[in-house]
């Protein structure tokens, strides 16, 4: 497995917003319930919603250190934790990676973690984020706003949970497809007018 590298970037530019956690989680949790479920853009969701078998973690961390110890513990606590109590986990991260470059490099950061710590095959890390673009999309392609959320997030997800998941729902490869067309469908003004929507300035 390659070393990790001990020498973080500079915080992420982007300034602390005015939010307690309570309501960092209130906006990401309506963010799950109107747009991943309510536009069944996940369809193994509202599952894991409805048991309250999802953990929400708020970090508080501005830098890449803090962050990668936060992602570590909620690897760890994942791994470790009854899947009846907790299937999967949000870590939501509402003081960095504001610039989704910044995310993506993370990202790569995030799954070399996961295999130093050789949770990889065990647990996954999906992706969301406020301006998160698909390689072959512009930035505003309604498209992208499939994986667009309140704040950067890092979803840990347990393998096993996604192997069950896909073998429950007749058609998985076909829910890419249908996303976009929903989401062609809504349009960017009928995303806006969703209540959990943060605009960038009030980020």
């Amino acid at each position: 497995m390659p070393p990790m590298n001990t020498a973080s970037p500079s915080p992420s530019p982007a300034a602390a917003p005015a939010r307690s956690d309570d309501e960092v989680v209130a906006l990401t949790r309506g963010w799950l319930e109107q747009a991943v479920i309510g536009l069944n853009l996940c369809p193994f969701a509202k599952s894991v919603h409805v048991k309250d078998q999802i953990r929400y973690r708020v970090s508080h961390g501005r830098d890449w250190d803090t962050l990668a110890a936060d992602l570590e513990q909620e690897l760890q606590l994942l791994a470790e934790t009854d899947p009846e109590q907790v299937d999967t986990t949000l870590l939501i991260i509402p003081l960095a990676l504001a610039e989704f470059l910044e995310y993506n490099d993370f990202l790569d950061w995030a799954e070399r973690i996961l295999e130093r710590l050789e949770l990889d095959g065990v647990l996954q890390i999906a992706s969301f984020h406020p301006a998160y673009q698909f390689a072959d999309a512009q930035p505003d392609d309604i498209e992208n706003y499939s994986n667009r959320s309140p704040f950067p997030i890092l979803h840990l997800l347990r393998e096993n949970s996604i192997d069950r998941a896909v073998q429950a729902y007749p058609d998985a490869s076909a829910i890419f497809e249908k996303n976009m067309l929903t989401l062609r469908q809504l349009g960017l003004s009928g995303w806006n007018m969703l209540p959990f929507v943060v605009t960038k300035e009030q980020r």
